[in-house]
This record gives structure tokens, sequence and C-alpha cells, in this order.
């Protein structure tokens, strides 16, 4: 380890085990256990991740779901009949259910968005979809104001599945006016629904299709984040193959069927069968890595950006405040509007020394004549 002696200005150099930390009983002790100590306190603390899946029905949202976590986050819910679906408008519905593996606990809410887009107008179906992430938002905000902020249930919107379907020629306007709203708001994931409909090359043209039209209407999409050099070349090549999947091309499906022997999930056809962990079939398994590996920085750019950029509009309602950009945590206007009020508060300490210091010397003066 290598230190720096503020006093004398000067470096030195010397192990852990010299003075800091050593070997004990219970094995070495220094500064290499401090990752240990934060994952212990995660793993007791447990964990908070809300996903929300946002698409047109019957395109498999909740299958893929249950799929995802090996759950059944739907077991009370009945399909409307087409006359109930004439009538029924854009709804949230958020199931929570604990998932724990070795271990971890994981706190899991899936919000779900029946009804979207099944309308004949669909202009503004996505307004609740909004205002829901935007509450979440609002709930934190008020919470992390309060009193008791030790103790803070985070339920903001982390993750969007958006799914799209299989059946047309790239996005329909209804998706790009929802992704254009929401890209602001909530981390989004574009994912080709029921991929098992259509043939290799349809896939990949259809993913080209989709990532032109996104990048011609300027929306902004979750972009996994930059591998560092001195990362692993496996954990390199799966970054790099994940971010060559996007849009992920997906199949969903709780039922195991045997194949020559072993049994797997998946879909069985006259022709065949469709297994949802084999990379050659659908992009399941890159969706679930995705998922599960970036979870963490999933929540992150939610809290920095998303949620900083909420919370900037609220507390400045004149919008002085630049929103927040990616890959930044605050803007010059920012930064000059706490200078102006951190001088605001000095002038006012000052102030309130001063009229102490009047006041005492007042008190003196009394006793002093007193005797």
């Amino acid at each position: 380890m290598s230190g720096k002696d503020v006093r004398k200005g000067r470096t030195t150099r010397g192990s852990l085990g010299s003075g800091v930390g050593g070997e004990t009983l219970g094995g070495f002790i220094g500064f290499a256990n401090l990752p240990n100590q934060v994952h212990r306190k995660s793993v007791k603390k447990g964990f908070e991740f809300t996903l929300m899946v946002v698409g047109e029905s019957g395109l498999g949202k909740s299958t893929l779901i249950n799929s995802l976590f090996l759950t059944d986050l739907y077991p009370d819910r009945e399909l409307p009949d087409a006359e109930a679906k004439i009538k029924q408008t854009v709804s949230m519905e958020a199931s929570t259910v604990e998932i724990e593996e070795r271990g971890v606990r994981l706190r899991l809410t899936v919000v779900d968005t029946p009804g979207f887009g099944d309308a004949i107008n669909s202009s503004k179906c996505y307004d609740p979809i909004l205002e829901y992430i935007d509450a979440q938002f609002e709930r934190y905000l008020h919470d992390e104001s309060g009193l008791n902020r030790r103790n803070i249930s985070d339920n903001r919107v982390h993750c969007c599945f958006y799914f799209i379907s299989p059946y047309g020629h790239g996005l329909k306007p209804l998706d790009i006016e929802f992704m254009k709203s929401l890209h602001n708001r909530v981390n989004i994931v574009p994912v080709i629904a029921k991929s098992d409909t259509l043939t290799k090359q349809e896939v990949n043209r259809l993913k080209k299709r989709v990532l032109d039209e996104i990048a011609k209407h300027n929306i902004k999409i979750y972009q996994l984040p930059d591998v560092e050099d001195d990362e692993e070349e496996d954990y390199k090549e799966q970054t790099r193959v994940l971010k060559q999947s996007i849009p992920f091309a997906v199949v969903g499906s709780t039922t195991t069927i045997e194949v020559k022997g072993r049994k797997v999930r998946g879909r069985m056809y006259p022709w065949g069968v469709v297994e949802l962990e084999n990379d050659e079939h659908c992009d399941y398994l890159k969706l679930r890595t995705m998922l599960i590996s970036h979870m963490q920085d999933l929540q992150e750019v939610t809290h920095d950006l998303h949620y900083e950029n909420y919370r900037a509009t609220r507390l400045d309602p004149e919008n002085v405040v630049e929103p927040v950009k990616p890959g930044k945590q605050a803007s010059g206007n920012t930064d000059a509007k706490l200078r102006e009020k951190e001088a605001e508060l000095a002038r006012m300490q000052a102030m309130l020394a001063q009229m102490q210091k009047q006041l005492q010397m007042q008190n003196d003066g009394q006793q002093t004549h007193q005797l």
C-alpha cells in the first residue's frame, strides 16, 4: 500500500500487514476486506428492483416475465373477452415477489400495463404510464426529504421492456411516440416479441429497421456501459455480444419439453422445438444476462440521470437548472446556484453571530451596572 504523509508532504510505502492489518485467527484483516464488508451488508439488507413491461396485448409479456424469473406473477389473472377489451383502458398492475438465490434476496416488482395500444384511438394511451413513473419519483423525493431517510423504499421504475410486434415492418407511430415520451424518464430496452414467428433473415432485417428508426427519431434507449481495459476478456466479449443483440428478439415459455433425452424450456411445433436457452433460436439468454449482470447499472442510471432530472425540475420550477446529461452529475448552472445559496447562508450566519455578540454585550453591561 502507498500512502501520503500530509505533514511532511512526502509519499511513504508500506505493507498493510505491518501495521494496519495482518494475519489473524479469522484470516487476513485489512483494507482488502472492505468489499467483503459491503457485500455482507448489501446481502443482509437485500435488493429492490422494479421492472415495467409495456406492449400490445398478445405479445407474450407475462409469459416472458414468468420465464425470466421462474415464477408465476399473475396466478389470478383473467383474460378479458372481446367485449371487455372495447371498454378497457390502460391500467397499472404492480406485482411484487421475493426471490432468493444463494442467500441473496431480491424484492422484484413487475409493473404491467394491460390495455396499452388496444383502443382504436391510442394517441394518449401512455399518459397513465407517464403519470405512474412520475408518481414514483415524487414519492421517493418526498421520502428523501422527510425525517426517516434511512429506510426509504425504492419503487422507482429502473427498467422498461418495450415489446415490439413482430408482425409489422418496424416501429409503429404509437411505438415512436411512446418511447419519445418515456426515454427521459426510464431506461428503455426494446424487445422484439414472439421472434419464433420470423425466420433468421427476417429477424435480422427487423432489428436493423428498428435501430434505424430509433436513431432517426432521436430516441434514447438504454446503453450498456463501456468496458474498462482491465476487465477480463470474457466480460468484454459478453458485453460486445449483448450490444450487437439489441433489440433482443425473444421467445417466452414456461413449458418443459423433452428433446433427445434432455428437458428444456421451449415451444413445440410440428417442425421442431424452439428452445429458450439456445442462442441459435432466440435472444432469451442474452436478455436475461443483460438484466441480471447490469441490474446495478440500471439502478444507478435511474438515480443519477432520470431521478436527478425530475428532482431538478421539481425543485426549480422556472427551469433555471439545466437537466443532467448522460455521463455528467451536475451542470454549471446548478453549481452557480449552489454557490449563491451557500453565500447567502454565510451572510445570514454572520448577521446572526453579530446579533448574538451585541446581545451578549448588552447583558454584560446590565450586569456591570447592577454591581
